[in-house]
């Protein structure tokens, strides 16, 4: 599976976007950079290959000598606030240039499939209820203060603890989530921003990456629906036209 290119952006929010037959797509509008290329990976020296991106800018009041000197170094004059690494092959990180804006017109098109990763709302301290979806006991008859409780937890004698992973009450959200095979359905230039059909994890102004899609699912959009590709691959192809057992 090669690496894909991909952006740092944040989450603007939820809109929609109508079709010419007056069909809605509901899609999440997010602001991709300009990102900037702070450092650039190489397998004889660091043993990997990726490029650095960096977002926004950071205040002066927080940036330290050794993050101005790096700035200075490529040209710079602000630190960027957000740094994050992007794994590429060799060749295609050698495509980039230390101190250069990458802009989201130079990586993505409409119509493009992506995989977005976002840290997801945090939501406190929960009960199994909410967190793990349980139903609860019945307020029925015999049942004393116990509707929202996760029932019994132990394993009688032996082993005579509660397992590893049982679900409970416990901190819920801020998980780092990835949505895959989104679709691109518009890249607004003038503002360095896309829409991507459907939701994505985290609140408005979250930090998102948005990469190519890694399993090369091929797309498209006609009259506002998302429909996939005829596969070429034949156990695809053997299955779908196999005869139903009845």
């Amino acid at each position: 599976m090669s690496e894909k290119m991909g952006l740092i952006g944040r989450k603007i929010g939820m809109t929609r976007v109508f079709w010419e037959d007056g069909t809605a797509l509901g899609c999440t509008a997010i602001a991709l950079g300009p990102n900037v290329v702070t450092t650039l990976r190489t397998q004889d020296k660091d043993g990997y290959s990726a490029i650095a991106l960096g977002l926004g800018e950071k205040p002066s009041r927080l940036v330290n000598r050794p993050e101005a000197g790096q700035a200075k170094k490529i040209g710079r004059e602000t630190v960027p606030r957000v740094i994050r690494e992007v794994r590429l092959n060799a060749a295609d990180a050698a495509k980039f240039e230390v101190g250069k804006e990458i802009k989201v017109t130079d990586v993505f098109k409409q119509g493009d499939v992506v995989d977005v990763t976002g840290t997801s709302k945090g939501k406190g301290y929960q009960g199994v209820m909410k967190r793990h979806r349980m139903s609860g006991f019945k307020a029925s008859h015999g049942v004393h203060e116990f509707y929202r409780h996760g029932g019994s937890l132990g394993c009688r004698l032996t082993p005579g603890r509660v397992f590893k992973g049982k679900r409970m009450t416990g901190h819920m959200g801020m998980d780092r989530k990835t949505i895959a095979n989104l679709v691109v359905v518009r890249v607004l230039e003038a503002e360095n921003v896309v829409l991507i059909k459907g939701a994505i994890p985290g609140p408005a102004n979250g930090l998102v990456m948005v990469r190519g899609s890694a399993k090369d699912v091929k797309r498209y959009i006609v009259r506002g629906e998302v429909k996939e590709q005829e596969s070429k691959n034949p156990m695809k192809a053997s299955k779908k036209g196999a005869p139903s057992k009845k």
